[in-house]
């Protein structure tokens, strides 16, 4: 588990992740529990503008979103991939959750997550089943 490289980037904004060390600690526990290599995950932190753009070029979607994850995995089982998330869409819609935005963020970084590892939430239970493996996780994490 050593090699595993979690990576933590910013594009076109300023933002530092608070707990850094923990929530890489919390990613690789998941990853792990849910019987996956951990081989390299990078977060990239953007602005709104930033995440269009690539939900426009990259998936021909027009529209502001908070996450979108790329997987790179080139084995079966293995965990690869870029996750993209917009800090503005975060604190937006930490407000009207009512939420703190780094609550919001942890759940979005383990969304993204969750998607490598082949969780999808097209359909309402497929998406019942993400938001239950989400709370399971989020529930590690905040009290370790």
């Amino acid at each position: 588990m050593s090699k595993a490289k979690i990576h933590f980037f910013t594009e076109d904004i300023t933002y530092t992740l608070k707990k850094k060390t923990a929530i890489k600690d919390w990613l690789k526990h998941a990853v792990t529990a849910e019987g996956y290599v951990l081989e390299e995950l990078n977060f990239i932190f953007c602005s709104d503008e930033y995440l269009l753009r690539i939900n426009q070029e990259y998936l021909q979607h027009d529209d502001y979103t908070d996450v979108i994850t790329f997987d790179n995995s080139e084995q079966p089982k293995t965990i690869a991939g870029d996750v993209f998330i917009s800090i503005e869409r975060i604190r937006e819609n930490a407000k009207g959750l009512k939420v703190s935005a780094h609550d919001e963020l942890c759940r979005v970084i383990i969304h993204g997550t969750l998607h490598l590892l082949g969780y999808k939430d097209k359909d309402k239970a497929a998406k019942r089943q993400m938001t239950a493996r989400e709370d399971h996780y989020l529930s590690l994490l905040q009290n370790p």
